[in-house]
This record gives C-alpha cells, sequence and structure tokens, in this order.
C-alpha cells in the first residue's frame, strides 16, 4: 500500500472564527469556502476546516493518508488492529474519505480519488 500525507482537517466549531485564525495563519485566502468545508493549499498541501469533524468523533487534526484504494486500505488496517470511525464515504469531486484509529486510538484519515 503506498501512502502520501498530503492533508490535515481540523475539527473546528466556529467555522467564521477559525477562517479568520487560518487564513491569517497561513497567509492566503482559502480555495474553497463553503458552509461544510474551508480548504486552504499550502505548498502542495491541503489545510482543511471541517464544522462536523467533531460529531464524527475527531477530537483533534486529523491527517489524511492518500490511497489507490479505500477499501482496501481500511481492511488492511482493521486487520492490523485498527478500527473504523468513520467509514468510508464520497465527499465531493471524485474524493472519498475514511477515518480510522491505530491501537492507541489516535486518529488516521485514509482519501482516496
Amino acid at each position: 500500500m503506498a501512502v502520501q500525507m498530503r492533508t490535515v482537517v481540523y475539527p473546528v466549531d466556529d467555522l467564521a472564527a477559525a477562517k479568520a485564525f487560518y487564513t491569517r495563519l497561513l497567509g492566503v485566502e482559502p480555495h474553497t469556502d463553503q458552509p461544510y468545508y474551508v480548504g486552504y493549499s499550502v505548498d502542495g498541501t491541503e489545510i482543511g476546516l471541517d464544522p462536523h469533524g467533531h460529531a464524527q468523533g475527531h477530537t483533534g487534526a486529523v491527517a489524511y493518508w492518500d490511497v489507490d484504494d479505500l477499501e482496501a486500505a481500511v481492511a488492511s488496517l482493521v486487520e492490523a488492529g485498527g478500527k473504523v470511525l468513520v467509514p468510508a464515504r464520497e465527499v465531493g469531486g471524485g474524493m472519498s474519505v475514511a477515518t480510522v484509529t491505530d491501537a492507541d486510538g489516535n486518529l488516521v484519515g485514509l482519501r482516496s480519488s
């Protein structure tokens, strides 16, 4: 399974306040500014703000690893002792994501397009 980490998503409660903070921190305007997601591109890395992240069990930032086959990657990590927190789902633009936890409960995001 070849992987590459290119995305970090922060769960936020107040999307407007988070957008102001991260716009200032990153020094760029978001490329996506929707009620369901705000996204920035910084040197090839996607930095996202997710107002639904806490409701999905995300307790902090989640690094998303790009994988070729999302379902196979989830199954492989479950076989290795991981647990599915958020099952694979389409999030738009042909992108699908899932969140698993490792044996210590750390969040691991997976995404494929």
